[in-house]
């Protein structure tokens, strides 16, 4: 059952609210409910959010065993898919992330209001997408050289030319998943990606792998469209799966919800996304900086630092993934529930208050914790190099991926913690979440970006200098995040941290965050 806003205050409001979900409350906030798997729960979500995101990158680890048999030099081409997926996350992380702190408040507004802010934030993060993959279609030949070995860069141009699509497609899928998620709507992007894994594995059985129908010759370029059509497709799933949850939930709430895009909504969701826009903007551009000079160092290198991004962000990734999710929900649920409680804009939290808005961001990373810590002692002896080889097709992609995998994995342990602690800045205080960012960026990223750019490394301990890049900046993140989020709490026990308290309106405007 969806929660309404109310104009109640005080405990008696927020514990209504709680038992409406039937997960309880912490000092009026919904807890991490036991023995309950609904999607408005946090397990729940989790469950949702782990199919949502195994699938594809299940299928992206596939894809590249098929393109190996195909022809293994063209692997390092399909990695341009990733690195447009960089530059995507530029776009895809200005209004979709400001879903948690204003979609995800289910306590000061009304359902209305939020379908209003979902329907405005996917119209505006399409139409980003639109615009930039008009710019890459007219000129592919710019990406191929930042991010392509010269070996394979020609026959590269047309696949660059389909992949852009995928600007377009992946903004509407990003916002899709982002406020869905944030309407505890989780099975909307499950949708979406059990709906392009059927279709990707279906089309690339029958095309492109060794089992295919036909004598024809595959090349990399059908497995570029058979992602094209499923790109496509699949967006189109989810926004009909959308259309149609709330179209049933008219007629089973006899309400007046309904889709409409204005520039209320969109003013709305302008302030917090210029911080995570900003954020997005910094951290993908030194990251890409140093990428280009990682593509520089040859075939090989290119190849196994695309095929440790497979493995380490494919597969292994998807519960540090489906776990910040879930923390980014839930903290913004209660997030709501604190500010629907308070009058004043400085309002003092207690430290039971603090850890109810913590709650779900400290589960996940426990969790977190256990998982990566035992994924990083089981695969670091043998498996890495294995996987690699069936992934590459080549001996020495694969000692190279497991050097990379050896020097540089158990730093993840540490991305995975940041990773949720993050997200708790990101769903209550996005300016504050830029703040750790630019600490990240500005203090580590950078200088490294500029010295490897303006120093002539040895190619013998080339891989050494980007291993201490990587991997610092994720133990750095830790403790800059850390120390980050731990001054903000200090802020908001004393009562310096502004909201802007609820209001019974429902308008969008009502609720904006700090």
């Amino acid at each position: 059952m969806e929660r309404q806003a109310t104009s109640a205050k005080g405990p008696s409001a927020s514990t209504q609210i709680s038992d409406a979900s039937g997960s309880g409350s912490l000092v009026g906030y919904p807890r991490l409910a036991r023995g309950h798997l609904g999607r408005q729960t946090y397990w729940g979500s989790f469950i949702f959010n782990i199919g949502a995101f195994v699938l594809p990158a299940l299928y992206s680890t596939l894809s590249k065993l098929w393109v190996a048999e195909i022809d293994s030099s063209q692997v390092v081409t399909t990695d341009v898919y990733t690195y447009i997926g960089v530059i995507v996350e530029v776009l895809n992380e200005g209004f979709p992330r400001s879903a948690w702190l204003l979609i995800g408040d289910n306590a000061t507004r009304s359902m209305r209001s939020r379908l209003d802010l979902t329907c405005t934030m996917i119209a505006a993060t399409a139409a980003q997408g639109f615009v930039v993959m008009v710019i890459f279609l007219i000129r592919p030949q710019s990406l191929a050289s930042a991010f392509v070995p010269a070996k394979v860069r020609q026959s590269s141009v047309t696949y660059i030319r389909l992949s852009s699509v995928q600007f377009f497609t992946s903004a509407v899928e990003a916002a899709l998943s982002s406020s869905t998620r944030a309407l505890d709507k989780p099975d909307v992007p499950l949708v979406i990606s059990s709906s392009k894994f059927m279709i990707n594995i279906l089309l690339d059985l029958l095309i492109i792998s060794r089992f295919r129908v036909g004598h024809s010759t595959p090349t990399v370029i059908h497995q570029a469209i058979i992602r094209l059509a499923c790109d496509c497709l699949s967006a189109l799933a989810g926004l009909s799966y959308f259309v149609l949850i709330i179209a049933r939930r008219r007629i089973d709430a006899s309400d007046r919800c309904h889709f409409s895009v204005s520039i209320s909504a969109l003013k709305t969701l302008l302030r917090p996304s210029i911080y995570t826009f900003m954020e997005s903007v910094i951290r993908n551009a030194i990251y890409l900086w140093i990428v280009h000079e990682i593509v520089q160092l040859g075939e090989t290198y290119a190849t196994a630092w695309g095929v440790f991004n497979t493995i380490r962000w494919g597969l292994i990734m998807v519960p540090v993934q489906a776990l910040e999710t879930s923390t980014l929900a839930f903290v913004g649920h209660n997030w709501a529930f604190f500010r629907e409680s308070k009058e004043s804009q400085y309002p003092k939290a207690s430290r039971k208050e603090v850890l109810g808005i913590l709650r779900p961001a400290l589960m996940s990373c426990l969790v977190g914790l256990v998982y990566e810590v035992v994924l990083f002692a089981s695969l670091s002896v043998q498996g890495v190099q294995l996987f690699a080889y069936y992934l590459s097709g080549s001996r020495t992609v694969a000692k190279a991926t497991q050097e990379m995998w050896k020097v540089v994995d158990w730093t993840y342990i540490f991305y995975g913690l940041s990773y949720q602690l993050a997200a708790v800045l990101l769903a209550t205080s996005p300016r504050w979440y830029l703040y750790q960012a630019l600490c990240s960026n500005i203090f580590w990223m950078l200088p490294w970006a500029i010295f490897v750019t303006k120093i002539t490394l040895p190619q013998s301990s080339t891989w050494t200098y980007y291993a201490i890049i990587f991997g610092g900046a994720n133990v750095f993140d830790f403790f800059d995040v850390s120390l980050i989020t731990m001054a903000w709490l200090y802020r908001l026990v004393k009562g310096k941290v502004k909201i802007n308290p609820a209001a019974s309106s429902g308008d969008p405007e009502v609720g904006q965050g700090n």
